[in-house]
């Protein structure tokens, strides 16, 4: 099967992870970390997501899910420590049309959690499709190593003059390859950057590349 590889805009959306272990606790801390209004549902909870509970970060609720509480939920993360239980969480979720992932149990998902590289708004997301996730974390270790510190803030300033660009100038090829040449690990801020003389508008008038 061919999985479609998406970024998914999770803030403000209520999203449900159903069990409060130590194999939900990875989970709740990604979709916290997409600004995801969350709502945890299970009879014990560790420690660590109460302290989240207390500060404000998640909705908590020590009990046994029930079919209602999937109503107008977005997504559905099954993560007790019975398969049993999160494969009725995850028929459940279905007969609703809601998108769940059942914890190491790629059957029973209709996604996966990938192994993410970040550097501010940059994100590489890794995926076996559930085959082998040490090896996505093996990738994902060596990805983390050869890419910059800076490349977050480096990108920030290529948005930014990204955003100058587009608004100056009309769609057409030129401007398309001058967009190309701000990813380009050379900009910087200084006007002597390559990046800021080439786009000045004087040059750009008399077509210089």
């Amino acid at each position: 099967m061919s999985l479609f590889p998406i970024f998914l805009k999770l803030q403000g959306r209520p999203c449900l992870v159903v069990g409060a272990g130590e194999v939900a606790a990875e989970k709740i801390s990604s979709l916290l970390q997409a600004g995801a209004s969350l709502t945890v549902i299970a009879p014990e909870i560790q420690a660590g997501i109460q302290v989240l509970a207390d500060a404000g970060k998640l909705t908590l609720r020590r009990e046994i899910l029930q079919d209602a509480d999937l109503e107008d939920v977005f997504m559905v993360v099954a993560a007790t420590n019975s398969s049993e239980v999160n494969h009725a969480v995850y028929l459940a979720a279905r007969r609703r049309g809601i998108l769940c992932n059942s914890v190491d149990d790629p059957p029973n998902c209709d996604f996966y959690f990938s192994s993410v590289v970040q550097r501010g708004d940059l994100q590489i997301a890794i995926s076996t499709a559930g085959k082998s996730p040490a090896l996505a974390q093996r990738l994902r270790r060596e990805i983390d190593e050869q890419l910059p510190a800076d490349t977050g803030a480096w990108l920030a300033e290529v948005g930014k003059l990204r955003r100058e660009v587009l608004a100056a100038y009309p769609p057409s090829s030129e401007r398309k390859a001058w967009l190309h040449q701000l990813a380009q690990r050379s900009l910087c801020e200084s006007s002597e950057c390559p990046s800021r003389k080439f786009f000045h508008p004087s040059n750009i008038e008399r077509g210089v590349q």
